[in-house]
């Protein structure tokens, strides 16, 4: 039972820390975009205002929506994509002494990706309870999306796994595995190619699980006003920005477990609080720079794919080369386990 204040408290500051770092993480993307683009571009901190802006405001309800679902959609929404947070390594240590991931040793790859669907789950949902015409078209297009994107992240996921149990190491699917036993460390020349093909996969799947251009079809502000998000406003509407902001953290952390899991505090033997402050500091780091790649960069260069085109991308090519990259990784697992060079 002493343990339990501790957990929440735990608890609490992940939640804190993914909701601040979040609207921190899009104000520095919007900033990265402007100068990209020779903008001025809006402050750091034009996130934070925005949301407060929304928190004033009243959360309105159409009058052919389904009240219940349509209020209940951005809740669902904020708790599933902060949840993540709490299996995802966010440094070494707190300074309360409870282990980062927080629950990590509850949970695996596999609950990471189900709760990474539940937050588009509910926008679809919401979407359709809004009544909203453009709304359900919106719904149609993130349910086809999530179909498309989902089968290369879960070839990366699986693959990376994979590689680990055939090197002998424990529950490979463990986020306290990953976070120990860097896949590049593991793997040999051949699955280090397999490697590098599965994080170009994963750059690219982070902007259609966090709906942004070119993989903003559902919303397409141009086409649809908004889509999914058209009938929410106030309150809802805030939720779900800050569902999307936590996510955003979520999925470049997923990105940094993955492929970037290295802490700084052992190379220069820091301990204690300012080890978990340093690699506090060294995971958003990791993060900002996965979000510029995975993101920033991407959604500057590139312009709205049609959703044909986005799932001809994500079954065609993007699985493609995941299979590509997984067959290289069962390969360089072959010639290990052979003891080949």
């Amino acid at each position: 039972m002493s343990s339990l204040p501790v957990t929440l408290a735990g608890v609490v500051l992940v939640t804190i820390f993914g909701i601040v770092a979040g609207l921190f993480l899009m104000g520095v993307d919007r900033i990265c975009a402007a100068r990209m683009q020779m903008r001025q571009g809006p402050p750091l901190v034009q996130p934070f205002i925005d949301i407060k802006k929304l928190l004033c405001k009243d959360s309105v309800v159409p009058e052919n929506a389904v009240s219940a679902v349509f209020n209940a959609a951005p809740v669902v929404a904020f708790a599933s994509a902060v949840t993540v947070l709490f299996y995802l390594p966010l440094g070494s240590i707190l300074p309360v002494g409870t282990p980062i991931p927080m629950i990590g040793e509850y949970g695996d790859l596999i609950l990471i990706m189900y709760l990474l669907t539940v937050p588009a789950l509910a926008m679809v949902v919401g979407g359709f309870a809004s009544g909203s015409p453009y709304a359900s078209v919106g719904a149609q297009r993130e349910m086809v999306t999530m179909i498309a994107y989902e089968f290369p992240l879960a070839i990366a996921i699986i693959a990376i796994a994979w590689r680990l149990a055939v090197a002998g190491i424990a529950m490979p699917f463990s986020v306290n595995t990953l976070a120990a036993n860097p896949i590049w460390t593991v793997a040999g020349p051949v699955g280090i190619i397999g490697c590098i093909l599965l994080l170009i996969v994963m750059v690219w799947v982070t902007p259609a699980e966090l709906s942004r251009i070119p993989c903003d079809t559902p919303e397409a502000e141009t086409e649809l006003c908004g889509g999914l998000l058209v009938e929410y406003s106030g309150r809802n509407l805030a939720l779900f920005s800050i569902s999307m902001a936590a996510k955003l953290v979520a999925m470049a952390g997923l990105s940094v477990l993955l492929f970037l899991p290295w802490n700084l505090s052992p190379l220069i033997g820091m301990t204690g609080i300012s080890a978990a402050g340093i690699d506090l500091a060294f995971f958003l780091l990791k993060v900002i720079v996965v979000m510029f790649f995975s993101v920033t960069l991407v959604r500057v260069v590139m312009a709205r794919f049609r959703i044909n085109t986005l799932v001809s991308l994500y079954w065609g090519w993007l699985t493609t080369i995941g299979l590509i990259g997984m067959l290289l990784i069962i390969l360089d697992g072959t010639i290990a386990a052979g003891g080949c060079l």
